[in-house]
């Protein structure tokens, strides 16, 4: 695993690539993806982070944002996919300070899939912008965002899918879902479709709100105390997001560090 403290051109090695982000600097990123690869970036600590990637055509390739930081974190993110590449960005956000992400996903060749997740553990403010934007025909674009509210969280989502005048037969999809266990957090969550051609498919679901009290209830009937349940739903909301990266022994790594984290609260 590699240690980023000044900015850096990357360009990644098939299979799966490490890093950690510690620095007290305002970093500027760059990956270069021609193989297919896997990128698990930890951020333990940064001021700010302004982040590119090119994904070469006919290249798979997944990033997992591993968010730590226990200070205020402001990012940039524009990231391009080529013919027929197939990029997937992902975001564990389980860290208890505020940030503010802006990422720009630009399908730019025909056959170009890309998508866009995110799993936030909400204790503070979390803005996100989030744009995908079909520029080619033939493309694909999905966002998937799931957060959790705790006490004293603020959420805030703009999400937009974005289909330019040429770019037919492309797709457009998005999700987002916030969950709360208990009155006073906010959360606005924002879909757009900004649609310029008529042979397209878009769509857009978004829900907000509390568990179910009966669901509660069942689950205290079978011997569970309200903490272990609100630890366990949260858990299972949040933690599909490991599976961006194959590779077992991180994924149980990070899926123990969730579920430590749910306990903890």
């Amino acid at each position: 695993m590699k240690t980023i403290r000044c900015n850096e051109d990357i360009i990644l090695q098939e299979g799966l690539n490490e890093f950690i982000i510690d620095s007290i600097r305002d970093l500027n990123l760059s990956f270069t993806c021609d193989v297919d690869c896997e990128v698990f970036v930890r951020i333990v600590a940064c001021r700010s982070l302004k982040i590119s990637s090119f994904t070469e055509q006919g290249r798979h390739v997944s990033f997992l944002f591993w968010n730590e930081s226990s200070s205020h974190l402001q990012v940039e993110e524009s990231h391009i996919v080529m013919k027929d590449g197939d990029l997937s960005v992902a975001y564990g956000e389980v860290n208890p300070a505020s940030m503010k992400r802006h990422v720009q996903v630009a399908l730019r060749q025909p056959g170009a899939n890309a998508l866009v997740s995110s799993a936030s553990l909400v204790k503070d403010r979390k803005d996100y912008v989030i744009e995908v934007i079909n520029y080619a025909p033939h493309t694909n674009g999905n966002m998937k965002n799931f957060a959790v509210m705790m006490e004293g969280g603020n959420l805030n989502i703009d999400a937009v899918g974005k289909i330019v005048k040429g770019a037919h037969g492309s797709q457009s999809h998005q999700t987002s879902r916030a969950l709360s266990f208990e009155p006073g957090q906010h959360a606005t969550i924002v879909p757009e479709l900004l649609i310029d051609e008529d042979d397209v498919q878009a769509s857009h679901a978004m829900s907000m709100g509390s568990v179910d009290p009966d669901h509660l209830y069942y689950m205290q009937t079978r011997g569970l105390s309200l903490s272990q349940c609100i630890s366990l739903i949260s858990t299972g909301y949040l933690l599909p997001i490991v599976d961006t990266i194959a590779d077992e022994t991180l994924k149980g790594k990070l899926r123990e560090q969730l579920e430590k984290e749910m306990a903890e609260l």
